[in-house]
């Protein structure tokens, strides 16, 4: 398996714990909807047998036994319930918190709760009858709410959920950021011991070269020797300036570009034609030269593997009204879209050999050391890439 495959069954994984959640999630309300569904068929069916009392306690004689019906209603101390008369007057209520100050505007405020409860649909009508037993006309209204138990069980699930969220939030954005520290101790720690071990042997390599050249003056090779050794030397500079926050300084991006594309084309097969599409006006920008140059070449060695050694490299440098911008374009395998973004991640490589770290170093040199952005412009497959950095005018 190479790191594309285990990059991409690393994201596999992650859409399968986000679909494992939010059916879990999903679930956990279906089932707590059942349970509130029951529940509240419950409380209807206990506020049915309650006014079946009420009616007993109205068309109740001297004869009647009361002690069942009477326990029956004083059993009621969850859910809120008022009695109207046929005339829509308050004869009794429980279980509810009145404001008033007045006895007529505590019953006023009831009437008022007693409406809404009828708007809902929670009200049974009772039919009265007269001493004989037969309907008198009048009857009594018993309207009830949801008891704060059922109220609170419905809406518990989504407080659950809420927290649980807030806890999940909360524990991946504390675990991206040690990872993410941890990286960046890593990352400096690696560039900072890889300074420090090229540093010897390239400054043997510069004193061998001095040697050479006086004792072969003549020699055409020397220079390209010398030149070589001066590459190491940058080479472990922008490790050293990766390991220490470098400042950048005013430079021309233009002749940086130049730079980098006169290196790599000295340096690659003549089937690759690089073209340089740069304004005749410098390009002044704050960044640090050495990095810069490395994000470049990232660039267009990903080119060159993406064309197999053969194609057309063009890179353009412009101006814009908010940012100076650098497109790097090549005729290569191209990229499929739903991968725009996966290129810049640490490990996502398509070829056989590699680390997978070029680009995700030309975003980390761009982003974190020029606050600039890269991103994949448009890219087809068969037909090529193109890439663009965008670097903000200071």
């Amino acid at each position: 398996m190479n790191n594309f495959q285990w990059v991409d069954k690393i994201r596999q994984v992650k859409i399968i714990l986000v679909i494992a959640a939010v059916v879990i999630a999903v679930a956990s309300l279906v089932v707590s909807h059942f349970l509130v569904r029951d529940l509240k068929n419950e409380e209807y069916n206990n506020m049915a047998v309650w006014a079946e009392a009420m009616r007993s306690v109205k068309n109740a004689d001297e004869t009647t036994d009361l002690a069942l019906v009477l326990a029956v209603l004083n059993g009621n101390n969850t859910i809120p319930v008022i009695v109207l008369g046929s005339e829509g007057d308050v004869q009794d209520y429980r279980n509810i918190k009145v404001k008033g100050k007045t006895e007529e505007e505590i019953h006023q405020n009831v009437a008022k709760r007693a409406r809404s409860m009828k708007e809902n649909g929670n009200v049974i009508r009772i039919a009265l009858t007269d001493d004989a037993g037969n309907d008198s006309g009048d009857y009594i209204e018993v309207c009830f709410a949801e008891s704060i138990m059922l109220q609170r069980l419905a809406y518990y699930p989504y407080v659950q959920l809420g927290v649980v969220l807030i806890f999940v939030v909360v524990a991946i954005f504390a675990l991206l950021s040690s990872k993410k520290a941890e990286q960046n101790k890593v990352w400096v720690g690696l560039s900072k011991e890889t300074a420090h071990q090229l540093g010897t042997p390239i400054s043997s390599l510069m004193a061998w070269v001095e040697v050479l050249k006086e004792n072969y003056p003549e020699d055409e090779m020397i220079p390209e020797m010398d030149k070589d050794v001066k590459r190491l030397q940058r080479i472990a500079e922008r490790f050293s300036k990766i390991g220490s926050m470098p400042e950048p300084t005013p430079g021309n991006l233009n002749e940086v570009i130049a730079a980098v594309v006169q290196y790599i084309s000295r340096r690659t097969s003549n089937r690759v034609v690089m073209t340089c599409e740069l304004p005749q006006q410098p390009l002044i920008v704050r960044i640090s030269a050495p990095l810069f140059e490395w994000v470049i070449e990232n660039l267009c060695k990903n080119a060159i593997d993406a064309m197999d050694g053969a194609g057309k490299i063009t890179i353009r440098a412009f101006e814009t009204n908010t940012c100076f911008a650098v497109e790097v374009s090549d005729t290569g395998k191209g990229i499929s879209k739903n991968h725009f973004g996966s290129v810049f991640m640490p490990g996502f490589t398509t070829k056989k050999r590699g680390w997978g770290l070029g680009l995700s170093l030309a975003k980390r040199i761009v982003e974190e050391y020029h606050q600039g952005r890269i991103f994949v412009k448009n890219s087809e497959i068969g037909r090529g890439t193109t890439f663009r950095i965008e670097l903000k005018k200071h």
